[in-house]
């Protein structure tokens, strides 16, 4: 007699929304909580960036209803979306609201969470993977690395509105976050680029695009800080991408695991015989 692997976990209920986190891309990264909502759940409120591979594992006869949100295209408002979650729960339906990443990472979900609380709907949280990290780790690239950051900033390229942030102190991110990840950056990235060098950051710095991460269509466009806007415009690339600036960008050239499978010859020290590199 087979028994289910995942029958300790809680299950989701009828009535309820679970606010899941699908990861960058690759279905293999949803977690083991994730997979079990998808095959438990009547109703998948899903985002643009889910990947479809994702939502094929939903239980048959589940409903799928897009609910994507991609700047300058139309899109449902994010209250409209907020308030479908509580209408399909109070027709007691099992809803699982599907995002990119992590729901609380520039995802909008505690904006939906606070929505369900307002109406006294059970709701639970499932992180995944975000893209700031699953995504740079599939392209060869870890957010920190002890010999050159102890540190690492994260924000998102633009605002409510469209345009980049006021409220983000370029300066100070600028002097003192060695790494810096960036999410929905890449419309706005000549404007980013020269705040960053007016706070002080070298024109070469090691710049990367990583578009459709930890997908079958993922692309990956290494350059520099003052070269960036020219190099992603001549590129060809689209978001959704992850941009990240800083020396980590160079372990690329050993740690690129999937361009190995394909034939890369990986470099065991990408900074030369010490290996070291000052953050």
């Amino acid at each position: 007699m087979s028994i289910n692997p995942l029958s300790h976990l809680p299950a989701l209920e009828p009535g309820s929304v679970w606010l899941v986190g699908a990861g960058p891309g690759d279905p293999g990264l949803l977690t083991l909580l994730a997979a079990k909502g998808l095959a438990e759940a009547d109703v998948v409120v899903h985002d643009a960036l889910v990947n479809e591979d994702c939502l094929r594992l939903a239980q048959p006869g589940a409903e799928l209803e897009y609910a994507g949100k991609r700047g300058g295209k139309p899109s449902a408002k994010q209250r409209d979306i907020s308030l479908r979650l509580v209408e399909l729960a109070r027709a007691g339906m099992r809803v699982l609201r599907l995002k990119g990443g992590d729901p609380f990472v520039f995802g909008r979900g505690g904006e939906e969470a606070l929505t369900l609380v307002e109406h006294n709907i059970p709701f639970r949280i499932v992180p995944g993977i975000t893209a700031g990290i699953g995504g740079l780790a599939y392209a060869g690239i870890p957010v920190t690395h002890r010999e050159i950051n102890h540190a690492v900033t994260f924000l998102t390229g633009h605002d409510s509105s469209g345009i980049v942030p006021d409220a983000i102190n370029w300066e100070a991110i600028g002097k003192g976050s060695p790494v810096i990840v960036m999410y929905m950056a890449m419309k706005h990235i000549a404007q980013i680029s020269a705040n960053l060098m007016a706070s002080g950051r070298l024109a070469s710095e090691p710049v990367a695009f990583v578009c459709n991460a930890a997908t079958g269509a993922q692309r990956v466009l290494e350059t520099t800080l003052g070269k960036a806007t020219d190099a992603a415009a001549a590129s060809g690339l689209e978001p959704p991408a992850i941009v990240v600036v800083g020396e980590v960008v160079r372990l690329r050239a050993s740690l690129d695991w999937l361009g190995a499978l394909a034939g890369r010859r990986l470099q065991p020290n990408p900074f030369g015989r010490s290996g070291k590199v000052t953050a």
